[in-house]
């Protein structure tokens, strides 16, 4: 209820309680189907572990409270398995969990979670792109307004800020791509990262690597492993180099930002002063519920709301990588409910701004009121740049600051106070003053910036 930028879109499901039992009963699975692989344990109780849990439903409620007994849901989970398991075939429950220890479920499971749950905000991001782009190429040469630091500063054009926006979504999307397919690898390293547990259940397998280096144990099993879950491997235990999680982490925090920019100016082109752009409309969307005339940018919004949340979140997971020793107590724990925000804050972003993406309109009347509300003072720089070399920096400088003072004194437009300016008239004509000014005649690159951020999607 108070976090309406992720209720019901579909990130809920996929980081929800039951998505990260599923994903730890499929690290379970993948480890059972490694190991009988290499022959560390037998082929059958693969069979009769996958036969034992396909009809069952775990409790996650009861999980969650009886995980405060270790600090972690994972023990109470494999207690569980290994009762479902002992029902069907109490020998085959032997080999469930073999050698392996929580973190090593957990953080396994926490990395198919984040595989899939990437998956779908960069979909997202992409849709996002692709309306954007749409918007984009249609107000390529629609002129508005500039503003730095609040206030009017040179002409653009529609086009080039939504190819701003796009520019940053296309980081963000990029980074996400590269966190997804390889910077999130399995956790295989046994107790204190040593992987002497499962060395030993190699060695004592009678198998065929019982006689095996444990070197090429660990490499062997490690490599199986992480192709039965189409994850990366990695070259040791991570158990205390959090990498992983602070790459995720920045990522997820890049996207939201990149996704924030974009929202934080829909919301300013949305101003009743402005009006400019208009969010999709639907029935109930933007209400007040004390004044009736408001449609408010409930959409951009929400998005912005999550861009305030995630860094902060991602802070508590780069924090986390001061884990002492070989396993720590409370900066691994801290890394998982805000992971699991930043996943949920930054799905329902992504899904909001596709949403929104490909239902915003532009107002290009109103762009256009805007633009000529300035009188032509947009385009003084172009003035200042002609009449430098031909009056003095200083003199130039003081003759458009001057004009630029009285016409908005006067409410008259710069061109005809520099008319009236006879060291301005000794070089330029009233023509030429007015052709100067004209807003369309300096927009630089802007036209092309959707072409260029196109070009490299």
């Amino acid at each position: 209820m108070l976090a309406p930028v992720h209720a019901g879109v579909p990130m809920e499901s996929l980081v929800s309680d039951d998505a990260w039992v599923e994903a730890m009963l499929e690290v379970e699975l993948a480890l059972a189907r490694a190991q009988a692989r290499l022959g560390i344990i037998p082929v059958d109780a693969v069979g009769q572990i996958t036969v034992a849990v396909r009809e069952h439903t775990f409790d996650t409620r009861a999980i969650a409270v009886a995980a405060r007994g270790a600090a972690n849901p994972v023990v109470a989970f494999v207690q569980e398995l290994q009762r479902v398991v002992a029902a069907v075939d109490p020998i085959s429950a032997g080999y469930v969990h073999w050698g392996s220890t929580s973190q090593d479920v957990l953080d396994t499971a926490t990395m198919l979670i984040a595989q899939r749950a990437l998956s779908a905000i960069i979909a997202d991001v992409e849709s996002t792109i692709d309306s954007l782009t749409r918007l984009g190429e249609l107000h390529r040469r629609t002129p508005i307004a500039a503003r730095t630091l609040g206030m009017h500063a040179v002409p653009t054009t529609f086009g080039a800020r939504v190819a701003s926006w796009i520019q940053g979504l296309l980081d963000a999307r990029d980074r996400l791509r590269v966190v997804r397919d390889s910077g999130l690898p399995v956790q295989l390293g046994g107790a204190a990262g040593t992987f002497a547990s499962y060395i030993e259940c190699a060695h004592r397998s009678g198998g065929p690597l019982a006689d095996a280096s444990p070197v090429e144990i660990q490499a062997r099993l490690t490599a199986d492993f992480a192709a039965e879950l189409l994850l990366p491997t990695s070259p040791a235990s991570w158990h205390s180099v959090r990498t992983p999680l602070a790459d995720l982490a920045a990522a997820l925090a890049i996207t939201s930002g990149a996704l924030g920019k974009f929202a934080v100016d829909v919301i300013s082109q949305s101003r009743t002063e402005v009006m400019e752009v208009l969010e999709p409309a639907a029935t109930g969307r933007g209400e007040s519920s004390a004044m009736p005339q408001k449609r408010n940018p409930v959409l951009a919004t929400m998005i912005r709301s999550a861009s305030l949340q995630v860094p902060a979140l991602a802070s508590t997971i780069f924090g986390a990588m001061l884990a002492e020793d070989e396993r720590s107590p409370g900066a691994w724990h801290a890394e998982w409910q805000p992971l699991r925000d930043c996943l949920l804050l930054l799905g329902g972003s992504a899904h909001t701004a596709a949403e929104l993406a490909d239902g915003l309109t532009a107002d290009t009347e109103r762009m256009s009121r805007t633009l000529a509300s300035s009188g032509g003072q947009l385009v003084s720089e172009r003035l200042s740049i002609l009449l430098t070399p031909l009056l003095g920096r200083t003199e130039a400088k003081k003759a458009l600051q001057t004009a630029a003072f009285e016409a908005a004194e006067t409410g008259s437009s710069l061109a005809d106070v520099l008319a009236g300016n006879a060291m301005v008239r000794n070089h330029l004509g009233i023509d030429e003053i007015h052709d100067l000014l004209r807003p369309e005649n300096y927009l630089g690159v802007a036209p092309d910036l959707i072409d260029m951020v196109r070009n490299r999607a």
